[in-house]
C-alpha cells in the first residue's frame, strides 16, 4: 500500500512575548492510503497544531509535507486552497457550521466552492445526510439540531468531495458517550467503505485503541505505541 502522506523533519514554532515556543520538533510521519491513525497526548501538547499543519491551515516553520509523493505547494495560496478543499476533509471538536444556513446548505458548500453544479451538489449532500441519519433534519439550521446531529452534519460536509484524508481534532470531545460512539462508528464506516484515511487527534485513549495504529505526541515528536487494531 502506497504512502498517502509523508512528513519529514517537521518543525513548528510560535513567538509569544518575544520568546520562541517550539511545538513540533523534527517530527516524521508516514500515513498509508486508507490507514487509520490516532494521535494522542495531553491537552496543550500540540495535537491541534499538528493537524492544522498537516491540513495546510497553518504553515510549518521548517520541514516537508508530501502528499502522494509530491510536496504540497505551501507558497501558492490559490493552489493550496484548491488542494485543501479537494483532498482533505476536516472534522473539529466544535463543528463550525454556518448558523444562518440549513444542514443541507452547509454540506453543499464545499462542492459549490469546487464549482460543482448546484443540483448535483444538492443531490450528493442529501444522500450523505440520509447516510448519517439526518434525512428528516436536513432543512433545519444548526441551532435546531442537537450537538450529535451537528457533528454528523460536519462529517457529511467533510466527505462530500470524497477526500482521501480526514483530519479529525477531538471529534467526540464535546459529545456525551453514546453520541460520541455514534460519531466514532460513522468515521470508521467511511474509512472502511470509501477508503478514506483518518488521522484523529484525541486524549481519549479508549477511542484511540479502537482506531488501531497509535502515536503519542511527546516534546514535539511522535512516539509509536504498540497497537492492536479493533473493528
Amino acid at each position: 500500500m502506497s504512502n498517502l502522506l509523508s512528513v519529514r523533519n517537521l518543525h513548528k514554532s510560535f513567538v509569544e512575548g518575544g520568546e520562541e515556543i517550539k511545538v513540533l520538533r523534527g517530527l516524521d510521519l508516514e500515513l498509508k492510503t486508507g490507514e487509520r491513525l490516532a494521535v494522542i497526548g495531553e491537552s496543550g501538547v500540540g495535537k491541534s497544531t499538528l493537524l492544522h499543519v498537516l491540513g495546510t491551515l497553518d504553515r510549518p516553520t521548517a520541514g516537508q509535507i508530501l502528499y502522494q509523493g509530491k510536496e504540497i505547494p505551501m507558497d501558492d495560496e490559490v493552489a493550496l486552497a484548491h488542494f485543501r478543499n479537494r483532498e482533505i476533509g476536516f472534522v473539529f471538536q466544535f463543528h463550525y457550521l454556518l448558523p444562518d444556513f440549513t444542514a443541507l446548505e452547509n454540506v453543499m458548500f464545499p462542492a459549490l466552492i469546487q464549482g460543482i453544479e448546484a443540483q448535483r451538489a444538492k443531490k450528493e449532500a442529501e444522500q450523505l445526510l440520509e447516510k448519517v441519519g439526518l434525512k428528516d433534519r436536513m432543512h433545519h439550521r444548526p441551532g435546531k439540531l442537537s450537538g450529535g446531529e451537528q457533528q454528523r452534519v460536519a462529517v457529511a460536509r467533510a466527505v462530500i468531495l470524497q477526500p482521501k484524508l480526514i483530519l479529525a481534532d477531538e471529534p467526540t470531545g464535546s459529545l456525551d458517550l453514546r453520541i460520541g460512539e455514534e460519531v466514532q462508528d460513522l468515521l470508521f464506516e467511511l474509512n472502511q467503505e470509501k477508503g478514506i484515511a483518518l488521522v484523529v487527534a484525541t486524549h481519549n485513549r479508549e477511542f484511540a485503541a479502537k482506531i488501531g495504529r497509535r502515536v503519542e505526541l511527546q516534546s514535539g515528536s511522535l512516539v509509536s505505541l504498540e497497537h492492536q487494531p479493533k473493528n
